[in-house]
């Protein structure tokens, strides 16, 4: 079955091997009879500060209300993009904040703590680089950023089923095992995973 994919890059350098993976994973798609679009987060023009909070609405820049528009169009969203401190980069979680709003992504009910959910039956995988060995990031610091963007972002706004293929120790690895990782992202894509 042919997928609608928007494939997120959160990494500010285009010469990172995020690049290069979100490369590969277009290249896949290319061989399916899926469509893709792309999301450049870097090249957005856009405050990443959520002034006023939710307190008050910060009107929206031309291009994360086409950010917007590509993702209710999509039906499986796909982020590249590295740990740092635990987390994603900066730019990354300044677009989290201002393109996933109250009223697009979801809506809290009146008086409950309970909020609905607008991106129900829609998929997600999180393709990570980071410098650790990935077991590590697991077993002994416990996934935060994973949890966060599964559990806290995507599964919140009704993303259900939420892959995450996690990559690294990167920082040492040798060109043989770089290009490993291409040829396996490259049938992610071509799988439409």
């Amino acid at each position: 079955m042919s997928k609608r994919i928007v494939i997120i890059i959160g990494h500010p350098d285009k010469e990172s091997f995020n690049f290069a993976l979100a490369q590969a994973y277009k290249k896949g798609v290319g061989k399916s009879d899926s469509e893709f679009q792309e999301i450049i987060i870097r090249d957005l023009n856009f405050n990443p500060n959520l002034q006023y909070g939710y307190r008050k609405r910060t009107k929206l820049e031309p291009d994360l209300i086409k950010a917007q528009e590509t993702l209710k169009w999509a039906n499986h969203i796909v982020w590249f993009y590295p740990v740092w401190w635990g987390s994603v980069p900066a730019i990354m979680k300044g677009f989290l904040d201002r393109v996933l709003l109250p009223g697009f992504a979801f809506r809290k009910r009146e008086g409950s703590v309970w909020w609905d959910k607008y991106f129900t039956g829609k998929t997600s995988r999180l393709i990570c680089t980071m410098d650790q060995p990935s077991w590590y990031y697991r077993l002994i610091n416990r996934s935060p950023s994973h949890s966060a963007m599964k559990k806290l972002t995507m599964n919140f706004i009704g993303v259900k089923s939420v892959k995450i293929t996690s990559i690294g120790p990167l920082r040492l690895s040798k060109e043989e095992w770089r290009k490993k990782w291409l040829n396996k992202v490259e049938k992610l894509g071509e799988q439409n995973k």
